[in-house]
Formats: structure tokens, C-alpha cells, sequence
């Protein structure tokens, strides 16, 4: 029970540490400013993204809260199933699970997800920390799975 309560703690500070950086975003950036952040690296933006990654399929907000609805629901029953696995596979899942919500969040308060760090020396959409964690979580998670299966586990 201890494992749980841990993982529902630190799911809970990312949460929290993406909707904070989004609050501070929206207060202190207008809609479609950019400001530098580390020069030359990453810029500030506030951009609001009614669509998927990448901006795709735009204002289908009821499409995606049930779509992210489902997963976060596979999600977290793989969680419970396997929280006491890999500790890989634990920590990709956790960060899947605390971006999905993250953004889940705005969605359903907003009708659109706050996007805004700006990669200035490439040409890549815009993103926020939500969006770092499902990315780096779905990476995690295939090379904890890769790493099983190649294991024989």
C-alpha cells in the first residue's frame, strides 16, 4: 500500500507542477507573445491549442477528453496490475498518467490545452510540460517493455 501511495503523490506534484507553469504562463504572457527564455535554446509563449499534437484536428475537444478519458482509465489499471514490476515500467506510466491528466485538466476547464515552450533553434510545435512527460513517459515505457521482452519476461 505504500508503493500506491507514493505513486499517487508524485502523479499528484507533476499535475501540479504542469498546471502551476501553465497558471504562471497565462498570467504573465500575452496570447501569442514570445519571450526568451535561455537565449538561443527555448523561448516562453503562451499559445492556446485546441487541438491533438501538433494542432491537429482542432476544436474536437469532446473527442480528445474521451479518448484521453480511456487511456488515463488503461492506464492507471495497468498501473495497479504491474506497480510492483519494473520500476522502468512504473515511472513511464507515471509520467504518461500525470500528462495525460495534465492536460485532460485544461481541456475539460478550458475547452483547449496552454502550450509554451518554444524551441528556437528548430522548427517544432510548441509544447508544455505535460506534453514532455507523455513523451518521455511513452519512451520509457517501450524501452522498460523492450527490455522485458528481450528478457524472456
Amino acid at each position: 500500500m505504500k508503493k500506491r501511495g507514493l505513486v499517487a503523490w508524485i502523479i499528484g506534484s507533476l499535475i501540479l507542477f504542469d498546471q502551476l507553469v501553465k497558471s504562471y504562463v497565462v498570467k504573465t504572457i500575452a496570447l501569442g507573445e514570445i519571450k526568451s527564455w535561455i537565449p538561443n535554446l527555448v523561448s516562453l509563449t503562451y499559445l492556446q491549442n485546441r487541438g491533438a499534437a501538433f494542432s491537429m484536428l482542432q476544436d474536437q475537444q469532446w473527442f480528445f477528453a474521451v479518448i484521453t478519458l480511456v487511456v488515463m482509465v488503461g492506464a492507471i489499471w495497468y498501473l495497479h496490475k504491474h506497480i510492483e514490476d519494473s520500476s522502468w515500467t512504473v515511472f513511464g506510466l507515471i509520467l504518461i498518467i500525470a500528462g495525460g491528466l495534465g492536460n485532460f485538466i485544461d481541456r475539460i476547464s478550458q475547452g483547449f490545452v496552454v502550450d509554451m515552450f518554444h524551441l528556437d533553434f528548430i522548427n517544432f510545435a510548441i509544447f508544455n510540460v505535460a506534453d514532455s512527460y507523455l513523451t518521455v513517459g511513452v519512451i520509457v515505457l517501450m524501452i522498460a517493455m523492450l527490455k522485458e521482452e528481450m528478457n524472456g519476461n
